[in-house]
């Protein structure tokens, strides 16, 4: 794979959206994960910084934008410069479920 992309699961689990790399593989291939807005069940995509990812999640959904390439699972605060939270920027992107 090409230095300036990484395969989903592995990014997942390096931004710990999952507890292990299986896990994210599941999430990828169970149909939770959106990249660019297009539904993948590939675990080994490969994504690229500018990427925006959306996380159907079971008490929330999640849509960050891809900042940087994770080289390791590291703490808390090293994943969170992984991505940019998009819910913050315009929370009308995400559907509360109660308006229907």
């Amino acid at each position: 794979m090409r230095e300036d992309r990484q395969r989903l699961d592995k990014w997942l689990w390096f931004a710990r959206f999952a507890k292990t790399r299986t896990l994210a593989a599941k999430l990828v291939t169970g149909g939770f994960v959106r990249v660019n807005g297009q539904r993948t069940d590939n675990a080994a995509k490969a994504v690229a910084v500018g990427d925006v990812v959306t996380l159907a999640l079971p008490r929330a959904t999640l849509v960050v934008r891809i900042e940087s390439l994770g080289q390791r699972r590291g703490p808390a605060p090293e994943a969170r410069q992984l991505y940019a939270d998009l819910n913050r920027d315009n929370p009308a992107l995400v559907s509360d479920g109660d308006s229907g």
